[in-house]
């Protein structure tokens, strides 16, 4: 059953109105991703308050998102946050489309004529305010059959919310149990109604607002045409639907989303990256030492990795093996997994660079391994990133013909590293050079000597 106080079902009231209209977007708890959602959420606002919008920002909080993360959209962004209970009725869907369903919120706003309500992942950078002349409904289509609800806009109604709760407590069929599927439902006949078609890349000169011929201005509901041209272009609004792990807060999206980096614009000109510095600068000064003390500890380091003519068992050169592969593979795998996501790309990718090389060092000198073998794979990533961010692609497919014909040719390339590199794994475990004899006073000769 839907989880809704009965004084919600009378509608969401305000603190103090002060427009027609209104962006509105929402924020929950309970998923992992609770803070960089609440980042977006401030962003998407702040974006909207640099444009100067003719709307009230809403957003619409379930009662568990923290106080002090209240206060800051209030009295640092100048949103207006509504607190509701959650709407929850289907369960086994995933953590992430938990508690979308609080989006049918947006028609209980019935202080206002329309509302456009908004994902976390959309990003304006020309004002839209046309938005408002819509219909009942509006809504993108995302392929000739499902239109997102990322984007929408609606005409608040107590009836139509009351409907819907109702839908929820009668088992409405939903295919995903989240609001694309229950909105979906609900407006079955979309794509059959008028299109309505806003001059959003400043197509009609004249900026005038247009229908097609023979619709009025009064139809109930209109298949909303948004027409982008991504990447390059003017653009209104920039949305981001797609993998969860390529949003474009994280920093490794760019330059897989070119765009990406449009929103960490936005974020450093507005709400800026103070919560994440003292983390990377952490790790920027732990990453600097390991790297200072491998060196300095190099000589040392390969005096323990020679002995007499003491026999390792094959278990034991297995498992010396295994902990050099390992190693190898922590040195990307780390700095990835601890670098803070939501730090600005060029941040982000330069620490993930200056870890890996930090962590490789380690292995390198701990195990003898050739230094160019180990390095190959950032070498790779780093030449991927130059092609990805080439900033003069004339479309999206050329882009995407360039970054295959990289990878065609880099592919050799790692593979003969790799082959080499165990090779090389493989001849120093059979000379056994490890556990040394401690008592031993110098290496063999050319000990220091290392790739």
């Amino acid at each position: 059953m839907a989880a809704v106080e009965t004084k919600a079902l009378n509608g969401v009231k305000l603190k103090k109105k002060e427009h027609r209209n209104a962006y509105a977007t929402m924020m929950y708890m309970g998923t992992p991703r609770d803070y960089e959602f609440y980042v977006a959420t401030r962003v998407l606002i702040k974006s909207l308050v640099k444009l100067q919008v003719d709307a009230d920002l809403v957003v619409i909080a379930s009662l568990d998102v923290p106080l002090r993360w209240v206060r800051a959209l209030e009295e640092e962004d100048g949103a207006k946050v509504v607190r509701v209970e959650n709407i929850n009725p289907y369960t086994g869907q995933q953590k992430r489309f938990k508690l979308t369903l609080n989006k049918l919120y947006a028609w209980s706003l019935v202080d206002y004529e329309r509302v456009v309500m908004l994902d976390a992942d959309n990003l304006f950078l020309q004002k839209t305010d046309v938005l408002f002349q819509c219909g009942q409904f509006c809504a993108v289509f995302i392929n000739p059959c499902i239109f997102h609800t990322g984007l929408f806009v609606l005409q608040p109604s107590q009836e139509v919310f009351k409907d819907m709760i109702h839908s929820l407590e009668t088992g409405k069929e939903n295919p995903d149990g989240a609001d694309q599927g229950f909105i979906g439902a609900y407006f079955p006949d979309l794509l059959d109604q008028p299109i309505f078609h806003p001059p959003l890349n400043g197509s009609n000169l004249d900026g005038q607002y247009r229908l097609p011929l023979g619709y009025q201005m009064d139809a109930s509901y209109y298949y909303l045409r948004l027409r982008w041209r991504v990447p390059c272009g003017p653009n209104s609004v920039i949305t981001f639907p797609g993998a969860l792990w390529l949003k474009p807060w994280y920093w490794w999206s760019w330059p897989v989303l070119p765009l990406g980096i449009e929103w960490h614009e936005t974020r450093r000109q507005t709400v800026g990256y103070a919560a994440e510095m003292p983390v990377v600068i952490i790790q920027s000064i732990i990453f600097l030492g390991i790297i200072v003390m491998t060196h300095v500890a190099r000589p040392a380091i390969s005096k323990l990795y020679y002995k007499n003519s003491d026999k390792t068992t094959s278990m034991m050169q297995t498992a010396i093996k295994f902990i050099e592969i390992w190693s190898i593979l922590a040195a990307y795998v780390v700095p990835f997994a601890i670098i803070p996501r939501t730090i600005h790309p060029l941040v982000g990718w330069g620490l993930y660079f200056l870890g890996s090389i930090a962590l490789s060092s380690v292995a390198i000198n701990s195990f003898m391994l050739p230094a160019i073998q180990v390095f190959v794979p950032l070498i790779g990533i780093f030449g991927s990133l130059l092609v990805m961010a080439y900033p003069w692609y004339n479309n999206g497919v050329v882009r995407a013909l360039a970054v295959f014909g990289y990878a065609f040719c880099y592919a050799p390339v790692a593979w003969g590293s790799v082959v080499k590199l165990l090779a090389r794994l493989h001849v120093s475990v059979e000379r056994e050079q490890f556990f040394p004899k401690l008592t031993e006073s110098s290496p063999p000769s050319g000990v220091n000597k290392l790739c």
